[in-house]
């Protein structure tokens, strides 16, 4: 890319291999101040290379995105929130569909402890997380493995979905326009979650922040065909307006050492009156 300097450059390199980069990692790599590292970054988010999130910045796409593992590193603490409070919503002796995401990685990590649970996953992560565990059946849709992040995708696995009515969905997503579309950016992987969607009672949706700043070009669904919304922070005015308006409960997870009262008095402050959202730590 044209007009970069050397500096910005490595930058933009360093978020390509792990996802992010984070100001203070830089300045000490780089030997330069905190201020010139958030001007860099400042720069590279108006070429649209990257986009800023708390601390830092991640690769910004809206027609790839990030290698799998690299997504790992992005919003780390915040998916551990996301997947603990998640977990925390599903009871017992249920039945769930749990599609890709490493956000959904982090409900099944915390389901570990759940009981008499089937679980319908076209996520090979998901399965291995939670097939050792005697209390809990795991069911793996069929169909072509993707490489890069062992999701099971196409025909296949779609036409196992639809044996099934299951009591939970939870399903991510790559990205979330204001209007609340819910987008991906793979057409395979969205028919299977447009199956997961259909075939359940009750749909969560778990997502943290930095997609709601991200764009990707396929529709999975809309924000109107989930009951529950797991995020990491208050929603935007219009999004927060749409889950207000159709009765989605909106459930803010706070990572471990957040102040739950100024996250809280923010949010009241901000939020629309009667808002259905429940925080939890």
């Amino acid at each position: 890319m044209t007009g970069l300097t050397h500096r910005q450059a490595e930058i933009l390199n360093i978020a390509r291999a792990s996802g992010r980069v984070m100001v203070e990692e830089l300045a000490r790599r780089f030997e330069v101040s905190a201020q010139t590292i958030r001007k860099d970054l400042n720069d590279l988010c108006e070429r649209r290379s990257l986009t800023r999130i708390h601390g830092g910045a991640i690769i910004a796409s809206g027609v790839e995105n990030l290698a799998y593992e690299a997504r790992r590193f992005v919003a780390a603490d915040e998916k551990k929130a996301i997947g603990a409070a998640a977990a925390s919503l599903i009871p017992n002796g249920c039945s769930l569909f749990i599609n890709i995401g490493t956000t959904t990685e982090e409900v099944a990590s915390a389901l570990t402890s759940h009981e008499d649970l089937l679980v319908i996953t076209n996520n090979l992560n998901v399965a291995m997380l939670l097939y050792r565990h005697p209390r809990i059946e795991v069911v793996v849709a069929g169909g072509t493995v993707r490489r890069a992040d062992g999701a099971v995708v196409g025909s296949t696995a779609t036409q196992l979905i639809g044996q099934f009515k299951v009591d939970y969905a939870i399903i991510g997503a790559s990205a979330i326009d204001e209007e609340g579309a819910l987008l991906d950016f793979d057409y395979r992987e969205v028919q299977v979650a447009q199956a997961i969607i259909a075939n359940a009672r009750s749909v969560m949706l778990v997502a943290d922040s930095t997609k709601l700043r991200r764009s990707a070009p396929v529709r999975i669904a809309h924000i109107t065909q989930i009951q529950t919304f797991v995020t990491d922070q208050e929603l935007p005015e219009r999004l927060a307006t749409i889950c207000h308006s159709k009765g989605i409960e909106v459930v803010e997870a706070l990572p471990k050492g957040a102040d739950i009262d100024d996250a809280t008095a923010d949010s009241q402050d901000a939020a629309p009156e009667a808002s259905p959202v429940v925080r939890l730590r």
